[in-house]
């Protein structure tokens, strides 16, 4: 179950490499919580409701003042109901309520005078089906279609002026992932027309891009920094209170630009693409609605991935407490045979790093004695180990070794399904050589994981461990936490431990 290869008996001390600019998220919380953390995330997904809920609000307002100018007070309720969610609905699918930059009227008055004949159509029919005495004469829907058009124009003009208005007072602090030309040009677009309601903070040069001039100019505002290191993103995010990114190139079109997008999703900010890469990926532009200025721009359709929440927890709980229970036989006769084979000091506790980076004390049955702690800290692999003992083997084999872990999941450090722990020495390592593997750690540990459901386990590639772990972070399920554990059993049964 386990994707790590070295214990010890006692707590190591952690070595301090040399400080190197980090590629993925720091891991290690600071000291000083609050100053160098990013905010808590956000519930949803990451777009600003407050900004698109009034234009339903100004559609249902419409739709029945022009009901009660022309069918009166006594409209039957079917009808009006048809008349509201039909509006409604039909506009959703055209998109006329995604978030993004206030368009003027003009360009979706076509829309909206297709969708409004529609709906007076179907209401007509409904009507003349249901109360025949009612049906409405001939002429009458074309007057409904026009007067219901003009009123969802006037509100929706009425709605974007307000918009408009709030951010150019107040603009929302942004961040543009990318390189110049496109971000430069994007963000001098931003400073000169605040009416997008976007002010750019920052340039996030992603570490797969060459490095480029110190800083990106504005003619249209000051120069803005950019942005290289986990630490500077931070920083800036938590300086201006960053809730909009824009990246100006494909977000998935490398692991440097995949481990930043994770980042800035798992934080609840929205996420917009801009510029050639809103162009190429997804539904084509349209020239009325979907620009900054001539810049293709769209929001990217994501959720903060789920964590799983109390669900998970309390499965958690549950099996745990019964394999603690059950398993009390098993764990009495492990630690019988280690303290016969190895001697005293049956479990061993070593210092892993956890969900957001914080460190915990991880128990396992002692299978092997280290000559030092920094042995135990430092060492990677022991397939070959020699001074082993065949009960220590077996238990490694067999994947009793981790038993103990079920103390940690009942403390809520660790979870049953999740991403290993690793000791804080590669950690750093890893982090220097992998952009994703921060992501990791978005999620508390596991004694199982989907990697090692397909054998990355010991001596394995860590990028591939790394993705794995993105993935089930990203698609997390109660379903599929039983399947893991379900194949975690098989692969016990099968002695296939490293």
């Amino acid at each position: 179950m386990t994707t790590e290869s070295a214990d010890a008996h006692r707590p190591a001390p952690v070595p301090s490499p040399p400080a190197v600019p980090r590629p993925a998220a720091a891991v290690r919380p600071p000291r000083a919580p609050g100053r160098d953390t990013l905010p808590p995330p956000r519930p949803g997904r990451g777009v600003r409701q407050r900004a698109v809920a009034p234009l339903p609000t100004a559609d249902a307002l419409a739709t029945l003042a022009t009901a009660l100018l022309v069918l009166g007070t006594a409209t039957p309720p079917a009808v009006l109901g048809l008349l509201l969610a039909g509006a409604l609905l039909l506009h959703a699918h055209a998109g006329l309520y995604r978030p993004g930059p206030a368009p003027s009227v003009l360009t979706v008055l076509p829309t909206l005078l297709a969708r409004s004949a529609v709906c007076w159509c179907a209401a007509a029919g409904v009507l003349a089906a249901v109360h025949p005495g009612q049906a409405l004469p001939p002429g009458l829907p074309a007057g409904a279609v026009a007067v219901h058009t003009a009123l969802l124009c006037g509100g929706r003009a009425a709605v974007h002026r307000a918009r408009r208005l709030a951010a150019r007072r107040r603009p929302r602090a942004t961040l543009i992932v990318g390189s110049d030309p496109v971000a430069g040009q994007l963000a001098a677009v931003l400073h000169a027309r605040p009416g997008f309601g976007m002010r750019p903070v920052g340039v996030v040069v992603p570490a797969s891009l060459p490095d480029g001039p110190g800083a990106t100019a504005a003619p249209a505002g000051p120069p803005l920094p950019r942005l290289r290191s986990a630490q500077d993103v931070t920083r800036a995010v938590i300086r201006n209170t960053v809730r909009d990114v824009v990246f100006t190139l494909p977000p998935y079109g490398d692991p440097h630009t995949a481990a930043l997008l994770r980042r800035f999703v798992d934080q609840g900010s929205a996420v917009w693409l801009a510029g050639p890469a809103a162009a190429r990926e997804g539904r084509s532009p349209q020239a009325g609605t979907d620009h900054l200025w001539g810049f293709a721009f769209r929001r990217l359709d994501t959720a903060p991935p789920r964590h799983g929440g109390g669900g998970k927890r309390l499965l958690d709980l549950t099996l745990a407490a019964s394999a603690l229970v059950v398993l009390a036989p098993v764990l009495l006769g492990c630690a019988l045979a280690v303290r016969l084979a190895v001697g005293p000091g049956v479990l061993f506790r070593q210092e892993r790093l956890g969900q957001g980076g914080r460190g915990f004390t991880l128990l396992k049955f002692r299978t092997w004695q280290p000559r030092d702690t920094h042995e135990a800290a430092t060492r990677w692999s022991l397939a070959d180990e020699p001074r082993m003992s065949r009960v220590g083997r077996l238990l490694r084999r067999s994947s009793l070794d981790e038993l103990p872990q079920l103390w940690n999941v009942l403390r809520g450090e660790m979870s049953l399904v999740g991403p290993r722990p690793e000791r804080p020495f590669f950690v750093e390592r890893f982090l220097r050589t992998c952009p994703e593997y921060g992501a990791r750690y978005r999620m508390r540990p596991g004694m199982t994981g989907l990697a090692q459901v397909h054998r990355l386990r010991g001596d394995t590639s860590v990028e591939d461990r790394a993705r794995f772990d993105n993935l089930y972070i990203d698609s997390w399920s109660l379903r599929q936490d039983l399947l893991i554990l379900l194949r975690t059993v098989v692969s016990v049964v099968r002695l296939e431990g490293r």
